[in-house]
């Protein structure tokens, strides 16, 4: 019971917290500070799938082929998702310095606001679930898996808010929206729960699929807004940022050693 409770609480506080930065990033355009939260959500993504719940996976009775297919499969999965538009990983706003079209919002909007907020909701249920199984495997790895969540989700909320408050939503509207969408965390939190505390044999399979996510968001969305042709003065600030993510998740591991 004390593990539902964690999940629940991790999840709502993530949600609540994430959201209500991304609201206050996204109404005061602080672009800077947007771009620095990208750079450490990818060391973070990249640090905890890599150093955390692939080792865990790896620990189970999975046959080594099993393994690979499973992770090969989730990221493949993924891209096919997203190509597919049923998830999707902004992190644009007017301003920023991506060289954008003027009017790059506006016209992700017209794509239409419902579907971003459904299929947030999805990918936030998603996000709820893969929390319960870290949390299912010990503490340490729920707090470091919830805490990749939540450098994920600051930066691509900001673009969500950035894209409803273009599709006409006032600001109020959108947070109480998205708010509302976040809250599916909670269902997949005890979803996953339920689910994987009955069948305990799943658990490694979601871990795989957990990283799998991780590591394509951090290499497929969240590094190549850092590879573009850029000045020494600004690389070398990104690199710190990413290391700085990699070491955060490092030092949660460390502090949660045994827990």
């Amino acid at each position: 019971m004390l593990t539902l409770l964690l999940i629940v609480l991790a999840n709502v506080v993530s949600t609540l917290i994430s959201i209500s930065l991304a609201a206050l990033l996204s109404f005061r355009l602080l672009s800077g500070v947007v771009d620095k939260m990208v750079s450490i959500a990818a060391g973070v993504l990249l640090a905890t799938a890599l150093v955390q719940l692939l080792p865990e996976a790896m620990g189970s009775n999975l046959e080594p082929d099993t393994f690979g297919w499973v992770l090969t499969g989730g990221i493949v999965g993924f891209f096919i998702l997203e190509k597919l538009t049923l998830i999707h990983h902004t992190h644009h706003h007017e301003g920023d310095e991506h060289r954008h079209p003027h009017g790059y919002d506006a016209q992700e909007a017209g794509r239409g606001a419902w579907p971003i907020l459904v299929g947030d909701a999805f990918h936030n249920f998603g996000d709820g679930a893969v929390i319960a199984a870290a949390f299912l495997l010990d503490l340490r790895a729920g707090v470091l898996t919830t805490c990749a969540v939540f450098a994920h989700e600051v930066p691509h909320e900001i673009g969500d808010f950035m894209i409803l408050l273009n599709a006409g939503f006032v600001r109020r509207r959108a947070f109480m929206f998205m708010v509302i969408s976040g809250m599916s965390a909670v269902l997949g939190g005890v979803t996953g729960y339920l689910l994987l505390d009955t069948y305990r044999a799943l658990l490694p399979y979601t871990l795989l699929i957990a990283a799998a996510s991780f590591v394509y968001i951090a290499l497929s969305d969240l590094l190549p807004e850092m590879m573009r042709r850029k000045p020494l003065s600004d690389s070398l600030p990104e690199v710190a940022l990413v290391l700085f993510g990699v070491a955060l998740a490092g030092l949660v591991r460390a502090v949660f050693k045994g827990a």
